[in-house]
């Protein structure tokens, strides 16, 4: 039996359907289990062809996305899935209904429901597909290429962001780097960052609806997410937190009790003023190829905070937050990693554990009360 991951591509445009077949056929790991031109025709084939992941629209005729998710779980589907979203009139708000009803995530149609230039999301939408797709083939007891298999399968040329991901996501992880001398000796929890990407949105609600309801610590959070979206994220991340959570804003206080989250395209940064702290947002270039950036975030808090700090990077494709998490480590601040086991896609935590800029690595079940532990702890 192949190892590949099966994908079912469901989109009512024919020309989307082939575009991303296309993109999925092109990369070694993935194949095509089946297309659908919406969800009714989705359901009626999924027990046939078995797929490990589904890349769904939400504006279809018959039966749109959210009818699909509905009914998926009526049903029982566990099968991932990953939303194409639109940039709709109310995209955002529809995108956030799609991830409450169990999608996994959601990727940005780059020019609206037909993108024709749906190509240049490949990298970070295949990411999704093998992290996801290969996440669920495991829990199954399904097997995932090997990294031997792979290279076999990939042309000789420069690998892709998605090639060198894929290595990543299948070979095993390397012992710690010797971690940076710490200049002083932690102290107690003021405030705590988290840096995360693809994975997220499940991840963050997890954590998020397990905070104590009496946590005063600060939280200021990176989630590699398009602008448009963060405000309705942030709102439904509100709904099942007992802390308050907002998008952040130029000038916001970094108070106790609430959560902000990094505006998407816009780098988030504590500054001291006065006695306490504010959030500043800031359009100043990409970092680690992103904006917002983990590692700025981190690398703002630990000027700031200094030992006082406690940074968290979990599941996400890439680097970003690992080189920074090991700025607030140096500093005396705490530092969590999520588990490979529990992420998703094991690559930015992975990164971090590496260069030995991670103390503790803690599973996603786990996450919340270790997070409440250590802000509650004094040191």
């Amino acid at each position: 039996m192949a190892d590949e991951i099966s994908v079912l591509i469901v989109d009512d445009s024919a020309l989307m359907r082939n575009l991303i077949g296309h993109m999925v056929e092109e990369t070694p790991g993935l194949i095509i289990a089946e297309k659908a031109m919406n969800g009714l025709f989705a359901l009626q084939k999924i027990p046939r062809v078995t797929p490990d992941i589904i890349v769904l629209d939400l504006e279809m005729p018959e039966m749109n996305g959210i009818e699909f998710l509905k009914e998926r779980k009526k049903q029982g589907i566990d099968i991932p899935v990953v939303i194409l979203s639109s940039i709709a009139r109310r995209g955002a708000e529809i995108t956030m209904e799609a991830l409450s009803l169990g999608a996994s995530d959601f990727i940005q149609k780059p020019s609206g429901s037909i993108s024709e230039d749906i190509h240049v999301i490949k990298d970070a939408l295949m990411g999704m597909l093998i992290g996801y797709g290969g996440a669920y083939r495991k829990s199954k007891g399904k097997k995932v290429l090997a990294p031997s298999e792979y290279e076999a399968k990939t042309p000789a040329a420069k690998p892709s962001d998605i090639a060198v991901h894929f290595k990543l996501a299948t070979t095993p992880p390397v012992a710690p780097a010797e971690p940076p001398a710490q200049v002083r000796k932690p102290a107690k929890t003021e405030i705590i960052a988290i840096g995360i990407s693809t994975g997220g949105p499940d991840a963050l609600r997890v954590v998020f609806s397990k905070l104590d309801a009496d946590l005063t610590v600060p939280i200021v959070v990176v989630q590699h997410m398009p602008a448009g979206f963060t405000n309705e994220f942030a709102k439904s991340l509100d709904r099942i937190c007992p802390l308050d959570v907002k998008e952040a804003e130029n000038g916001d206080e970094i108070k106790n009790g609430r959560i902000l989250i990094a505006q998407g395209n816009k780098h988030l940064e504590v500054e001291r003023k006065g006695l306490g702290a504010i959030a500043c947002l800031s359009d100043s270039p990409l970092v680690s190829g992103h904006r917002p950036s983990a590692d700025v975030l981190f690398a703002s808090v630990a000027r700031t905070y200094s030992n006082r700090a406690l940074g968290v990077i979990m599941t996400g494709m890439g680097r970003d937050g690992a080189q920074q998490l090991g700025y607030i480590y140096k500093e005396g601040g705490m530092t969590l990693g999520q588990d490979e086991q529990s992420a998703v896609v094991y690559g930015m935590p992975r990164v971090a554990w590496e260069l030995g800029h991670v103390m503790e690595q803690v599973s996603l079940e786990n996450m919340a009360r270790r997070i409440c532990d250590v802000a509650k702890t004094p040191r």
